[in-house]
């Protein structure tokens, strides 16, 4: 995967944010990591890719950063349910902003959502994931990005 291919998807969060009237997003330095323990928080969306690239990306948050992305949106309720609709509508986000780069046999699943200990995601173990950190006030959280071209 090229520094560029991630600049897609960085570009993508601070979209999301930037829409969202939440500006104050920051993008941290990304960084790879082995596909034996994927980083992952309290809440996952995960998009299956497949077409010329085959993978996934995944937005992966605290629940607390989460319910704060919520009220900050002029959302009151704060239930598990409207959690995993913002957190799939993220990385849905993410990765359609991603499709219309890469082109439309760039194709993007439903997001699947897990909530919980990391040991729920499987990645391919001959690949390696790019975690870019994704900051936002005083809460931090992730996009992880696993492609093979």
């Amino acid at each position: 995967m090229t520094e560029d291919t991630v600049r897609v998807f960085i570009d993508g969060v601070v979209r999301f944010f930037q829409t969202n009237q939440s500006n104050d997003v920051k993008v941290g330095t990304p960084y790879l990591i082995n596909n034996d323990s994927p980083t992952a928080f309290d809440v996952t969306g995960i998009i299956g890719i497949s077409g010329p690239y085959k993978g996934c990306v995944y937005f992966t948050v605290p629940r607390i950063f989460v319910k704060h992305l919520l009220l900050s949106m002029g959302e009151l309720d704060t239930s598990s349910e409207h959690m995993f609709d913002l957190v799939g509508e993220v990385a849905n986000t993410i990765s359609g902003n991603a499709r219309s780069e890469f082109g439309h046999e760039f194709m993007i699943s439903v997001p699947v959502m897990i909530e919980g200990a990391p040991g729920n995601i499987h990645l391919p173990q001959h690949l390696r994931s790019y975690v870019i950190p994704i900051y936002w006030k005083s809460y931090s959280g992730a996009v992880v990005v696993c492609l093979e071209n």
